[in-house]
């Protein structure tokens, strides 16, 4: 007996849509990132800018990697420039093989994950103007 397909799936007593793919937002991001060879190691962003920077930063790496000594710095300014343009500043992007951050993002804008040997953390900050200085 043959089974047809729903279009939707229970998730903790919701009843959720799924697009297009018949997976959720996370299943269908995590398939990307296992597809792309990423390791997610934490984020606080919505599904499709992850998606968005996972394959901009792959293709980017992937041109770099034909050179004998890649070069992170055109990844990084790609991916900020980019980001800047389509959901507004402050992007910023830190690339490389070993490093250590402390940093304040803004509410859903913060993914750290690894492609080959690279770590790459990109967050945004919001910008605030200061109109008196404050007491010391």
């Amino acid at each position: 007996m043959e089974r047809k397909s729903k279009t939707k799936e229970k998730t903790g007593g919701n009843t959720l849509p799924i697009s297009g793919t018949g997976m959720p937002p996370e299943a269908k991001l995590a398939a990307i990132a296992v597809e792309l060879n990423i390791r997610l190691k934490t984020a606080d962003m919505p599904a499709a800018m992850q998606e968005r920077v996972f394959r901009q930063a792959r293709a980017l790496i992937d041109a770099a990697s034909n050179s004998s000594r890649p070069n992170p710095t055109p990844m990084v300014l790609v991916l900020k420039k980019e980001f800047d343009a389509l959901y507004g500043p402050v992007w910023h992007c830190i690339v490389g093989k070993s490093f250590e951050s402390f940093v304040t993002q803004s509410q859903g804008g913060f993914l750290y994950f690894s492609i080959n040997k690279f770590c790459i953390l990109f967050f945004k900050t919001e910008v605030q103007r200061v109109t008196e200085p404050r007491p010391l």
